[in-house]
């Protein structure tokens, strides 16, 4: 049965193109009026083949968490019919996987505002099939966002039906103008927010997510936080401060990182400002961790790792580093430490995960959770240990 789904949705992907199928008009005159929308847009998700896997941790991150859209659903043909929460975190969210762009169009009363593509391939361009789905979507009236390194927007095909069909293309990834962008002068360092990183051992390994849900629970504890965006699903998901940091020439990174925390602290006065991580600084793939530590200047570094990950996302020829050395790394590396340690637990059982937090806080001599499994005020209780002086002042009764 599997087989026969994979090959129905490849022979299906691949007859979709410019000219709509047959079978896209008819549903075209049926839903042919788009709701008017106050507030937040709809969004459908595409994810064909990799919901729930490495390569699609943006649709992974948008089910999860998302304030810029409301996600009604995910298309990935392979799991067809399963509520993505389940997937992701067996936990059921309503949000449904659906076959194609079809179904996720002709369940709705309207046509969703959005087609949103949630993939993060290694190669930062999409398929010719996926073309296909983005030039339908935009047949059918749908805005198109994409974290892609080829922007859209700057295809003439697609831009062209764009045009046609008087949508938008968001273009995550694309950077301000070189003659707009800054170098870092130092500003940073007049920030009294106290700043976090939250950095990891590799990539795709839930550095984004930690940080929102930690974001969540000092906001909840009455600490006011901000969290700045640094890749295109922070963004995405509605980061009121961020930048692709991938997508910036390296001259300008560390100087377009200090300005959006400079502008958070301005604009927010938050108590602490959390910096989503990207990449790992030991992996030789990457630099964004290092403009990360250089241009945000932390006080304090979360360390998000996977105990049983073998080897690097896309390179099974380098084997994950332990935590110890990626610590010892980051400290010589800046001026700031390792307050904790937290799990992705892929690959884990809740008894394996018991046994890390157990022999790694034991082992590094720093709080050690869960984001996803334990209670989040393990997270909160992390930097409250590092930086008490963020405890709220319990008010006292006027006697």
């Amino acid at each position: 049965m599997e087989s026969d789904n994979v090959e129905n949705s490849m022979t299906r992907l691949t007859t979709m193109g410019p000219q709509a199928p047959p079978d896209v008009s008819a549903y075209r005159q049926s839903y042919g009026k788009k709701a008017i929308t106050n507030g937040v847009p709809t969004a459908v998700v595409y994810c064909e083949g990799n919901f729930g896997q490495v390569d699609g941790k943006t649709a992974n991150g948008l089910v999860r968490h998302s304030q810029a859209y409301r996600i009604l659903a995910v298309i990935d043909g392979l799991l067809e019919g399963r509520d993505s929460g389940q997937v992701l975190d067996k936990v059921s969210n309503g949000i449904p996987i659906l076959e194609d762009l079809e179904a996720a169009v002709t369940r709705e009363a309207y046509i969703p505002d959005t087609l949103i593509y949630g993939m993060a391939p290694s190669t930062g361009k999409m398929s010719p099939a996926d073309r296909g789905v983005v030039l339908d979507a935009i047949a059918l009236g749908m805005n198109i966002v994409s974290g892609l390194h080829e922007f859209l927007g700057d295809d003439p095909e697609i831009s062209g039906a764009a045009n046609a069909s008087n949508v938008t293309i968001r273009d995550i990834r694309k950077p301000r103008p070189s003659k707009d962008m800054r170098l870092f002068d130092g500003s940073v360092s007049e920030v009294k927010a106290i700043r976090i990183a939250v950095l990891g051992t590799d990539c795709a390994i839930g550095k984004r997510t930690t940080a929102t849900i930690l974001a969540r629970e000092l906001n909840a504890r009455g600490i006011k936080t901000v969290l700045v965006g640094t890749g295109q699903t922070g963004l995405m998901q509605g980061a009121k401060y961020g930048i692709a940091m991938d997508a910036v020439p390296p001259q300008f990174c560390c100087g377009e990182l200090e300005r959006v925390i400079v502008a958070a602290s301005r604009g927010d006065e938050p108590d602490v400002i959390l910096i989503e991580g990207q990449g790992a600084l030991s992996h030789p793939a990457f630099c964004t961790s290092a403009f990360i530590l250089r241009g945000g200047q932390p006080h304090g570094v979360v360390l998000q790792h996977a105990p049983k990950r073998a080897h690097r996302c896309d390179f099974p020829g380098m084997p994950m580093p332990g935590p110890r050395s990626e610590i010892a790394l980051i400290e010589a590396f800046a001026d700031t430490r390792v307050i904790g340690i937290t799990l992705n637990h892929e690959a884990m059982t809740g008894t394996e995960v018991d046994r890390a937090i157990d022999s790694l806080s034991r082992d590094l001599g720093v709080p050690v959770t869960d984001a996803l499994t334990r209670p989040e005020v393990h997270l909160s209780d992390m930097v409250l240990a590092a930086f008490p002086q963020l405890r709220p002042v319990p008010l006292v009764a006027a006697e």
